[in-house]
């Protein structure tokens, strides 16, 4: 049998919950904050019909975020230190969510809240766990804690509670019990009576749950913060034999105080199932009288009854202290949660204005800002668009952009309608707005839908020829293909520097290839049919993005919500302002339209 040695769960300690229980997750989050956790035990949340990407939780006063994924894999890939899943699935898919978990490997503990798993599944699960040594706790479990480190949902019932059952600090004592219910009375006696718990487990009711009681104080004998061992069986089962063995057999050295309950069982006459699927004794062996009389006569501290549990706790724990094994708990300092918590009306992850100097994704605007940094607008850009520093190369591209596409005379219909707004006589920021509001599908739009389209064909591995069918069945022109003047003959110098610099620069540039092949294509029915700059653009982009490592998610996510097209609007900003200024310090008049210049076509109104 394999154990996880020393403690279950440490104050680094972070899980991935799997079901959005917000109520059970903010109680964790208190119980962080009380004890001075740096950082929150919840890494993330599984939430398969979340539509959002992040909820928010009280972390003391503040708010913090805590990332939503649609299923554990995401979630694990994300959060790779996550080493424990919280399983609040229902009963139908927890067998499967453990199950899937166990695959993906990287958990050192699952545990699972979901009552009546079917015994052949919990069979086969806890097997394949314990296989990948990996500790179960549950099904049918409150889950555990490791007072002053990492407890679990709702183990140990309010902060009120949890403080007078001194759960906020590691006591001495190493608690293994069946029941949820009795462990928070039992942590409360074991308070009471002595100095708390180091680390406490409800292994869960059902019949077959992951890690049993041997497994569990196998590894409290390996902790040196447990001083001795308190067990609450139950009727039903034959765990507790194991536990009677290991310490006749010397596997546990440490003093253990046990209790089978369900004694009253023995006043019946016919077999009684109290309250958990396991609590049923389908033989002598399994009655808790008999359970009780082995574990007294192998040198376990067994009490009369229940009620006498706390006074054999205190005496044995009196007994350690006296003897110099148990020393005394220097009680530590608590934070206490505020009586108002007021949720924030809006979240900020690109920069901070707070403290001594305002940050772009946490790097001070002083190491960015002036020439000697040797940083330049395109870092500044991947820091607050992207909260990454990119490379060199690719901020390099990123300014390149922004330098192609700033201006292209004053005929477009930015420019245009900026320079005749100037004339209007407002405001450059007014003038800026009517120029940017002209940006869409006709004009600079085609940066993403050349991204979305191209990659839709590269990533379906069509072919040329078959990406040109696949266009023309979508009932639209290619986007990113064709120039009013430019053609083979008259080739763009903007789209050649692109080239070029993603040439000498890229590591790879396979969806350029990929376009090049199709403009052979275009070109062959028509010369001005080239790849141009808003196609050339956006179909860099995709590949700067992977090859910086962006999953094709995240890459689908930025054509999707305009950031190709972001790019755009940043260098035509330059080249509107230009020709704003350019309007007003030519002081030009109010424009006019020239009558020549449109036809009028005008009837005479009919009458109705």
């Amino acid at each position: 049998m394999s154990i996880n040695i020393n403690v279950l769960y440490t104050r680094d300690t972070q899980a991935i919950f799997w079901n959005n229980n917000q109520s059970a997750i903010q109680r964790m989050f208190d119980y962080d904050y009380v004890i001075g956790r740096e950082k929150p035990s919840v890494a993330c949340i599984v939430s398969p019909t979340a539509t959002d990407k992040f909820d928010k939780f009280f972390f003391g006063a503040d708010e913090v975020m805590v990332p939503l994924f649609r299923n554990t894999a995401e979630a694990k890939r994300k959060f790779p230190k996550a080493d424990v899943l919280l399983n609040f699935a229902s009963f139908r898919t927890a067998y499967d969510v453990t199950m899937e978990a166990l695959e993906l490997g990287g958990f050192s503990s699952i545990m699972i809240t979901a009552e009546g798993i079917p015994e052949r599944l919990a069979r086969k699960m806890n097997a394949t766990a314990r296989s990948k040594n990996v500790t179960v706790i549950g099904p049918a479990t409150v889950g555990a804690i490791v007072p002053g480190a990492f407890k679990i949902a709702n183990v140990g019932g309010t902060i009120e509670n949890i403080i007078n059952s001194k759960l906020h600090r590691a006591g001495s004592c190493g608690l293994v019990t069946r029941s949820g219910g009795l462990f928070n009375e039992l942590s409360n006696i074991i308070s009471i009576n002595a100095d708390g718990i180091a680390e406490g487990v409800a292994i869960g009711g059902d019949r077959f749950v992951g890690s049993v009681f041997i497994e569990n104080m196998l590894r409290m004998e390996q902790n040196p913060q447990v001083k001795y061992l308190v067990l609450l069986g139950e009727v039903g089962g034959t765990e507790e034999y194991k536990v009677i063995d290991a310490v006749k057999n010397g596997l546990i050295k440490k003093p253990v105080i046990g209790w089978c309950i369900g004694t009253i069982a023995q006043h019946f006459s016919t077999g009684v199932q109290f309250g958990h699927a396991g609590a049923s004794a389908n033989a002598d062996r399994e009655t808790a009288v008999s359970k009780n009389k082995t574990m007294a006569e192998a040198g376990i501290y067994v009490p009369t009854s229940f009620n006498d549990l706390p006074k054999i706790i205190n005496e044995i724990y009196t007994n350690l202290k006296n003897s110099g094994v148990i020393s005394e708990v220097i009680e530590p300092k608590l934070r206490e949660l505020p009586k108002s918590q007021k949720k924030k009306n809006f979240v900020c992850t690109i920069s901070d204005d707070r403290g001594d100097e305002a940050t772009y994704a946490g790097f001070p605007i002083s190491s960015l800002a002036t020439p000697e940094t040797g940083k330049g607008i395109g870092d500044v850009i991947s820091l607050l668009w992207f909260k990454k520093r990119y490379p060199k190369w690719a901020t390099d591209f990123i300014e390149t952009v922004i330098k192609t596409v700033a201006d292209h005379g004053p005929a477009v219909s930015g420019a245009h309608n900026a320079k005749v707004t100037a004339r209007a006589g407002k405001s450059v920021v007014e003038s800026l707005v009517t120029g940017l509001l002209t940006i869409g599908p006709r004009f600079g739009g085609a940066i993403d839908d050349a991204a979305k389209y191209f990659k839709y064909g590269f990533d379906n591995n069509l072919s040329p020829k078959e990406f040109l069918e696949y266009m023309k069945k979508q009932g639209i022109p290619i986007p990113g293909i064709g120039h009013r003047i430019k053609s083979l003959k008259n080739p763009d110098k903007r789209v050649e520097g692109l080239k070029k610099f993603a040439s000498q620069y890229f590591p790879q540039t396979p969806l350029l290839d990929y376009a090049i092949q199709i403009e052979l294509l275009t070109t062959s029915k028509k010369e001005n049919l080239i790849l141009n700059v808003d196609g050339t653009i956006g179909i860099l982009m995709v590949d700067m993005w992977r090859a910086l490592g962006y999953s094709e998610e995240e890459i689908n996510e930025f054509i999707s919500s305009g950031t190709l097209n972001a790019f755009f609007i940043a260098g035509r900003t330059i080249g509107f302002i230009g020709h704003v200024l350019d309007e007003k310090r030519l002081q030009m008049p109010m424009y006019r339209h020239p009558f020549d210049d449109i036809i009028y076509d005008v009837q005479v109104a009919d009458e109705i």
